[in-house]
């Protein structure tokens, strides 16, 4: 039975990296007898200056009966950031209970990591982030706007429900890997909210005895993840923390465009939406330099998410040894090859 995949490629080079991903996808399908079936939408800032909004009315209706959704990247000039997330990403977020923002961090034979410490096959970690409540709620407001009291309040929402949810995900993924959790928090500093979280992550620690876990000031994790890069396996955060640790990550690992992320309903009772999270990055777009490698991996983690573990593997087996060359990196990650040229090389690889 076929699979449907609903295909949004967005702005700047999301259109060219959707479509390098769509090509080992194709070809790695192929190999496994996999069937997806495509059907893609021009929903993107270009369509938000045109029509005056990111999606139609109906989009999350269109969305609904997909397998899962594939993003491109959203953004450009003249589009506030906050116009671009609220009218598509969060929506889809939030609307679909995508509750776990999962994002693997490795460093890659082949990839230099700024950070000295950081060596292939010794960082491979996961952020699990919160994704629809924490710090990113729709509740506050302005008060006085262009008056010199003007003010804003955000508040942040932590329910009992979402963080335990998140919890239990990063625990039972961890069970699966190393069996070590590290817990972000604050709550020297943030009176209500972060104590919670601490309450109630140590509730669900209790019912994984067989994975080990901390919790740690979410400023001196940061420090620790350029100083101690090997020492984690599975760190699970708010989403802010999250947000902010996992592009943090990323850089460790030597580059943003090879960063995938899964927006995941563990559930399964609507798709989940897999991208990667390097942005549009206007500045190169339509140039055949962008790495498709981050786009690639998203690609992936959708097979495994939507169960074809093996023709997954395949992919990740692929990037690993594009990466590994000179010749199949991006100069992104100091290689010679365009955006085509690593395309042929990991349909290749996949095709074997």
């Amino acid at each position: 039975m076929s699979q449907r995949i609903a295909v949004i490629p967005g702005d700047g080079i999301g259109t060219e990296v959707t479509a390098a991903a769509r090509t080992v996808l194709d070809t790695v399908c192929r190999r496994h007898g996999i069937e997806l079936s495509y059907d893609e939408y021009d929903w993107s800032c270009e369509r938000y200056l045109r029509a005056g909004s990111m999606m139609p009315a109906d989009g999350l209706d269109v969305l609904r009966p997909y397998d899962a959704i594939l993003l491109g990247a959203v953004g450009a000039p003249g589009v506030p950031d906050h116009v671009s997330l609220w009218g598509l990403l969060i929506p889809i977020r939030r609307a679909f209970r995508q509750y776990v923002n999962l994002r693997p961090v490795r460093v890659f034979e082949g990839v230099d990591s700024p950070v000295r410490d950081a060596r292939a096959g010794e960082v491979d970690f996961v952020v699990v982030r919160e994704n629809v409540e924490g710090e990113y709620s729709e509740i506050g407001g302005r008060l006085g706007r262009g008056h010199p009291e003007e003010m804003a309040v955000q508040e942040s929402v932590f329910t009992r429900a979402g963080v335990s949810r998140i919890a239990d995900y990063a625990f039972e993924l961890a069970r699966t890997r190393r069996r070590h959790v590290t817990s972000a928090t604050k709550s020297n500093g943030i009176v209500h909210t972060m104590p919670f979280w601490d309450e109630v992550v140590t509730e669900r620690a209790a019912a994984f005895p067989d994975v080990r876990w901390r919790s740690e000031h979410i400023d001196a994790l940061a420090a620790k993840f350029v100083l101690q890069p090997g020492s984690f396996d599975v760190v699970v955060a708010s989403n802010l923390f999250g947000d902010i640790l996992s592009d943090l990550a990323a850089a460790v690992a030597g580059s943003i465009g090879i960063a995938p992320s899964g927006n995941l309903d563990p559930t399964r009772t609507y798709p989940s939406m897999f991208e990667p999270v390097h942005g549009s990055a206007p500045d190169i777009a339509g140039k055949g330099v962008a790495n498709p490698v981050g786009a690639v991996w998203s690609a992936a983690m959708m097979l495994d998410h939507l169960g074809h573990p093996a023709a997954a593997r395949d992919v990740l087996t692929a990037m690993e040894a594009t990466l590994r060359e000179e010749s199949t990196r991006t100069r992104d990650l100091g290689g010679t090859a365009d955006t085509r040229e690593v395309t042929a090389a990991l349909v290749d690889h996949v095709a074997g």
